[in-house]
This record gives C-alpha cells, sequence and structure tokens, in this order.
C-alpha cells in the first residue's frame, strides 16, 4: 500500500518545470526582497497590507502600509501604472497578501506575492522597524 504522497503519482517532469517556473511569476521570498531592498533602490513598491497597529508593531524597513481593504484604484495614483507591487501580511497562515493581490492584479497593477511574510522574514533573521500607529 503507497503512502498518501505516493497515491497519487507525481506530474511529469515538464509539467512540474512549467508548473514551479510559472510560480515565480507570482510570488518571490523573503531573501529576494531583501537583497533587492538592500541595493537602496528596489524595483518594486513592497506593502505591508495589515493593519496599521499592527505595522507599527513591526514591519520590513521600506514598506509601505495599505491594509489589503484599502487598496483602491484612488490609494493607487502616486505610483505609475505600471509599478510592480509586493504584498506581505504576517505569514503562512493569513491570506491578507493574497487577498491585497487579487486587488491589485484586478485594478491592472503588476504584482507578487511575499511568500512567508513576515514570519517568513523573522525566520531568516532579518529586521524589523517600528513606527507610530496612526
Amino acid at each position: 500500500m503507497p503512502s498518501h504522497v505516493a497515491a497519487v503519482a507525481a506530474a511529469p517532469s515538464a509539467d512540474a518545470l512549467a508548473h514551479f517556473e510559472a510560480s515565480f511569476r507570482f510570488e518571490t521570498d523573503c531573501w529576494d526582497v531583501h537583497d533587492a531592498l538592500a541595493t537602496g533602490a528596489p524595483d518594486f513598491v513592497l506593502l505591508d497590507v495589515r493593519g496599521p497597529a499592527l505595522f507599527a508593531q513591526g514591519h520590513v524597513p521600506g514598506a509601505t502600509n495599505l491594509p489589503h481593504g484599502k487598496i483602491v484604484e484612488s490609494r493607487l495614483q502616486a505610483w505609475p501604472a505600471d509599478t510592480l507591487f509586493v504584498t506581505y501580511c504576517a505569514g503562512p497562515h493569513c491570506n491578507g497578501a493574497s487577498r491585497a493581490a487579487a486587488r491589485l492584479a484586478r485594478l491592472g497593477r503588476p504584482v507578487k506575492l511575499m511568500i512567508g511574510g513576515l514570519t517568513g522574514w523573522i525566520d531568516e533573521g532579518f529586521a524589523l522597524a517600528r513606527s507610530e500607529a496612526g
């Protein structure tokens, strides 16, 4: 009797390759975001999509706080239409970043998800910034 893992056959290698390569069009990781932010001139806008109080308690340095429920066209006017947005929330147990990414995509904006969110950022050993709630 095969395990639950092996009970469903793995996809053919060509299908697996297409699937995993396509995922890079939709997501990035904490390390790559950190590396890009360290250049001082990232080619994306990092959005922390949690509420202001949680953002104030700790966020990725350089992130802009825009809660996912407040992502509307009028709030995006400060950025050109081709601006790449990268969204994150608390972590893998939270779907706020996905909600934000869906809203941005619905508005025709390029978007990727930072997998792992704040939990992944902390797990990588990266520092958080703190600010006043407001």
